[in-house]
Parts: C-alpha cells; sequence; structure tokens
C-alpha cells in the first residue's frame, strides 16, 4: 500500500468510523475528539492538534463539510479550500488518526454517537460555560461530561489563524 492509500484510509464515512470505533473500543483506546473547519492549515492547528492527541491514544477530527462551512459566515470565499482538499491534508498528520465530515450546524450528533472520552476545543471556547446559548459553550459538553467524559480546551498559539493568513493574502494582493 503506498503511502497516499494509508491517507486515504484515515477518512472514513460515518458508518466506517462507527465500524472502526467499535475495533478502537475493544483494546480500551482512550478517545479523542475536537473539530473545526481547518481551511488553511497553519502552525496553531499543528500545535493543537498534537496536543488534542497527546490526551488519548485516538484522535478523531470532525471536519466541516463545504456548506457546513459556508453557514458559518466566515467569510464569502469560504471555505478557500474544499474537504477532500482540508481532509486529505489533515489525514496526513501522523497524530490524527481518523477524520470524518459533518454537514450539521453543529457536531453534537457525532459526538452523541461517538461518546469520546475527551471532548477538546480551542481557547476561546469556555470548559465551565454551561448556556449553550453563550458563543464560549462547548458544544456537546454537557453530554460528554454526563457518561464521566472530559471536555478541555488547549490555548491558541499567539499570531496563527486563518483569517489572519487571508487578510496577509488580500493584502499583498493590493500591494500592501
Amino acid at each position: 500500500m503506498n503511502q497516499l492509500e494509508i491517507i486515504h484510509r484515515k477518512i472514513f464515512s460515518e458508518e466506517g468510523l462507527i465500524r472502526q470505533l467499535c475495533r478502537w473500543r475493544l483494546t480500551d483506546n482512550k478517545i479523542v475528539f475536537t473539530n473545526g473547519c481547518f481551511d488553511l492549515m497553519h502552525a496553531g492547528h499543528i500545535d493543537y492538534l498534537s496536543k488534542a492527541r497527546d490526551l488519548g491514544d485516538v484522535l478523531i477530527v470532525a471536519v466541516n463539510s463545504d456548506n457546513s462551512v459556508k453557514s458559518l459566515n466566515k467569510g464569502i470565499a469560504r471555505p478557500i479550500q474544499s474537504f477532500e482538499s482540508r481532509s486529505l491534508i489533515m489525514a496526513s498528520l501522523h497524530f490524527v488518526d481518523a477524520i470524518v465530515e459533518f454537514d450539521d450546524e453543529t457536531p453534537l450528533r457525532l459526538i452523541e454517537l461517538i461518546k469520546p472520552d475527551v471532548l477538546v476545543k480551542g481557547g476561546d471556547y469556555d470548559v465551565g460555560e454551561l448556556n449553550s446559548s453563550k458563543k464560549s459553550y462547548i458544544v456537546g459538553s454537557n453530554e460528554v461530561r454526563g457518561y464521566q467524559g472530559k471536555v478541555l480546551t488547549i490555548p491558541f498559539v499567539e499570531g496563527y489563524s486563518t483569517s489572519a493568513i487571508e487578510m496577509k493574502i488580500l493584502n499583498s494582493l493590493k500591494g500592501g
């Protein structure tokens, strides 16, 4: 099997992920879950995902579908890269074990299906926020805590964001 085939095998349908999840659970692997758009991969993403993986044995990343990214109003040109490109880049990281696409407004349904041991989000979220209408609320946190799972945040690396990269590119095109 060549390297590209190995990478592609880490991108799962929901059904395929559930089958693989059963195999991982049979060997008592600690499952870590996170989600995001991951439109332009940068050093902040690498730091975040590698630290997330350090929290368990298996890292599952739910990546927003193209339609889902558009619905988040991140900008008229978003997503910059297709789901296929974003998931392939993500799957090429050795510390990411599985990629699954989600098209819902939030990853709640997937979280309820996967039942991760650890739910992780970035530093702009608050593990103590219990009000689901607040922007800092971590979707799925109440459900994960309900079965004694952990909900954690990982601080952002200063100076890295997809929006900042996008602005830098746009400014350079304008001659600034």
